[in-house]
């Protein structure tokens, strides 16, 4: 039997779409408020939402005839005929969150007029009118959400945890005060005041205040415009070499409206790529303004998403902003490597080539560990072995006796090849500062330089990581670290396993911590950026099991591993080359590519036709 569905029914229904979780009402609640031109809005909410929201603003209001019309389904003072859907320039329109939301809480909502003597305060339950009645307040909008989804125990049930529910809270509410500075935003969760920051005419301000002091120093300024094609991209992007493991801090804004866009989040890539190492997000707060015609907003019931009516401009648009950005700044600065090189190997030898600033050889080991590598004998079989060195952090086992692979267009059989025999390598040459060609009684190997340190850094890591013992150096001046409610979290859940892997992390205040201590493998300078992206490995459901996680942080701390450009002296090479035969593993990169590769003198005669 078909039948017509009742108005609260279908409130609920709508309520699915539009309402998911208590971020959705917190969005809906901000923007009509910024619809109705408030200069200043506040926030509340306990309980991640689910208990408690209120949305305060001192926007124009509502009379008492319209608080009851804003309730009804599709009743909105935005948009009047069909074709307003292609100018649509406020940020809600549907005339759907108010009854949707209604209809699955407690709700309370008052609002005044300007030139009203009193305001007017209507009580929802669960999508039936309570009352109706005049109340004293000043000019402006104040909502209260109850007990958001009792109503509908099933669809609360599906809610996330309070402190998942509140990270999304508080991440909106950030993007919201981003896309609007000169708007003053308060958020409060219960009695504790998450930020609170006053208009803005400096983006900068309005970043330092609401999300990072420490970030704002790596972004630089974007703009470039296109008056014919209505187009203008402005904004704060991060100097080249400057990267986080997930996208969460590249944001962009259509019209002022936070979207989740592919071809706007390509772009930046695209303008970063030989910046930034691949699988790596640029931070970025970028506003597109385009003309409301060339642009669909109305394609997710909750606005999430937009369409370009031409996508391919776009992208082209704000890729060509970006890299003109990340190259003028390059130049200013004289930047020929972009990318920031990371330690290298150190030396025994006393004499270090020229280096220049940016450039440095420092060492994953301690100086005074340094192996000593003989000269090489007459009769390489009565060489005594030479011990592979002692790493900071040290292996936990003798390097086992390896095989040196021989490429498969030499066609010959594979040999062995122990560290014992390392002093049968003669260094050549080096090449393009990233390979060395060594000379060896069977024929010749080619080492990769960056290759063979990060398989050495990975391998020792690894070692101790999984052992937890790993060694560690106090930091004279404590790191602060400031993290989001769900990286707080994850961060307290895993304090023991930090702990083994060498950080010292101390609790200074709710979601604020200081770094008291790092592994003794880990650089000053990049412990900050390091522990950050651990911690979002770890939020984004890192396990212990099978040493999956230790693997994802040796791969994390090698990452960065030295670059072409890096100087290495002869020395240097020749310790690489013992360390790296040191390895359990020494074929391959943690990446699964050949540290070294070797054809042997039969298969050079056999290619020059013979003797």
């Amino acid at each position: 039997m078909i039948r017509v569905l009742s108005d609260n029914v279908a409130n609920q229904i709508a309520a699915g779409e539009v309402i998911e979780r208590p971020v959705a009402v917190v969005k809906e609640l901000v923007e009509n408020s910024i619809d109705a031109g408030a200069t200043r809005i506040e926030i509340e909410f306990r309980d991640g939402g689910k208990s408690f929201i209120r949305v305060t603003d001192n926007g124009k209001g509502m009379s008492s005839d319209e608080t009851l019309l804003s309730l009804e389904r599709h009743a909105t003072s935005k948009i009047k005929e069909t074709s307003d859907l292609n100018s649509i320039q406020s940020f809600g329109f549907r005339g759907e969150a108010l009854p949707s939301i209604a209809s699955v809480s407690r709700f309370t909502m008052s609002s005044r007029t300007h030139d009203a003597e009193s305001g007017t305060e209507i009580q929802i339950n669960g999508g039936k009118l309570f009352d109706k009645k005049e109340c004293g307040m000043p000019v402006g909008t104040v909502i209260e959400v109850a007990q958001l989804f009792n109503a509908v125990p099933a669809r609360r049930k599906f809610l996330k945890s309070t402190a998942t529910e509140t990270a999304h809270i508080i991440y909106n509410c950030r993007l919201f005060a981003l896309a609007h500075p000169q708007i003053a935003f308060r958020l409060n969760e219960g009695e504790r005041t998450v930020f609170q920051s006053p208009p803005c005419e400096d983006l900068k301000q309005r970043i330092e205040e609401i999300w990072s002091p420490t970030l704002v120093k790596d972004l630089i300024p974007v703009f470039a415009e296109d008056a014919e094609k209505g187009l203008k991209v402005s904004g704060l992007t991060a100097k080249p070499g400057v990267a986080r493991s997930s996208r969460r801090e590249l944001i962009t804004l259509v019209n002022r409206r936070p979207v989740d866009s592919r071809t706007l989040g390509f772009a930046v890539l695209d303008a970063y790529q030989g910046k930034i190492q691949k699988g790596r997000y640029p931070p970025a707060f970028l506003f597109l303004e385009i003309r409301p015609e060339l642009v669909d907003v109305n394609v997710h019931p909750a606005k999430r998403e937009v369409r370009f009516r031409d996508e391919g401009t776009i992208r082209r648009f704000v890729m060509k902003a970006v890299s003109e950005t990340l190259n003028h700044y390059d130049l200013e600065n004289k930047i020929v490597t972009a990318p920031k090189p990371m330690p290298v190997i150190d030396s025994k030898s006393q004499q270090q080539p020229s280096i220049a600033p940016e450039i440095r050889a420092t060492s994953v080991r301690p100086k005074d560990t340094a192996p000593i590598i003989p000269k090489p004998s007459a009769s390489s079989e009565s060489a005594k072995p030479i011990t592979a060195p002692v790493p900071a952090p040290q292996l936990s086992t003798p390097a086992p006796t390896t095989s040196v692979p021989v490429t498969p267009e030499a066609n010959t059989s594979t040999e062995t090849e122990s560290p014992a025999h390392i002093n049968d390598w003669k260094l050549i040459q080096r090449f393009k500062e990233k390979f060395a060609l060594f000379e060896t009684a069977r024929g010749l190997v080619l080492l990769h330089l960056r290759r063979a340190d990060q398989r050495i850094r990975f391998e020792t890591i690894q070692s101790e990581s999984s052992t937890g013992q790993e060694s560690q150096q106090s930091l004279l001046l404590p790191i602060p670290l400031e993290l989001e409610p769900l990286a707080a979290n994850a961060l307290e859940e895993k304090q023991t396993f930090l702990s083994e892997q060498g950080f010292d992390i101390q609790t200074f205040g709710r979601n604020f911590y200081r770094v008291e201590a790092i592994p003794s493998w880990l650089q000053l300078e990049d412990a900050e950026g390091f522990v950050r992206e651990l911690i979002d490995i770890l939020r984004s459901g890192g396990t212990l099991k099978n040493n999956v996680l230790e693997s994802k942080i040796a791969h994390l701390a090698i990452k960065d591993s030295y670059r072409r450009g890096d100087a290495l002296n002869d020395s240097q090479i020749e310790t690489l080359a013992t360390d790296l035969l040191a390895c359990e593993n020494p074929h391959t990169a943690p990446d699964g590519k050949p540290t070294f590769d070797e054809i042997s003198w039969s298969e050079w005669m056999r290619r020059m036709g013979g003797e």
